[in-house]
């Protein structure tokens, strides 16, 4: 068995529980590449992993599957060469950051800068593997980009953005909202 099918094997077999990086990673038969092949099943194919970026209640090191179906997923194939390319005509450095592949990472000095090709336009928002829309991408920005724009606003233009969606798209957040601080919210309702 390989490491994404242990993974995928583990998460399964704990359907609904917390479990901690130093867990998976054990999983994974110690290597430390663990992370991204919980991505991959994550991106891949559609499992709903959930992190600290989904819900409040779970530590930045804490992981959990709570349904075993998993959302369409998207082929990650593209091409060596496009990918070899994307990396050149962006001189092996992060297009969000500007790290180089290689040099020390900044969040962690025991590691290395990785890239990885990201989407400009997520494929889940209708991007494509084009060129145009693929970028270089450092670990550390993949993980926290995801489908997320360059800039981060603020919480006046956020309010402002919310408040121009439809109502099914302002329910959908309110939804997401609450399912992230549910103890929060609790506290908000009367």
């Amino acid at each position: 068995m390989n490491i994404r099918a242990n993974l995928r094997a583990h998460f399964l077999e704990n359907l609904g529980c917390v479990m901690n990086s130093g867990e998976l990673q054990e999983v994974a038969g110690g290597t430390l590449g663990w992370a991204m092949h919980v991505r991959a099943l994550r991106n891949e194919e559609g499992y709903q992993i959930l992190t600290h970026h989904d819900r409040s209640d779970l530590n930045s090191d804490e992981y959990l599957l709570e349904t075993d179906k998993p959302l369409p997923s998207f082929d990650a194939d593209i091409p060596k060469n496009i990918q070899d390319n994307i990396l050149n005509s962006n001189d092996f450095a992060c297009y969000m950051c500007g790290c180089v592949a290689g040099e020390r990472d900044i969040y962690d000095a025991t590691k290395t800068v990785r890239l990885h090709i990201g989407h400009i336009i997520d494929k889940s928002m209708g991007g494509t593997d084009e060129p145009g829309n693929l970028r270089a991408i450092c670990s550390v920005c993949n993980e926290g980009a995801s489908n997320l724009t360059l800039n981060r606003p603020d919480a006046v233009k956020l309010i402002a953005q919310v408040r121009r969606a439809p109502a099914k798209d302002q329910l959908d957040v309110l939804k997401w909202l609450v399912q992230k601080f549910p103890v929060q919210a609790k506290d908000l309702l009367p």
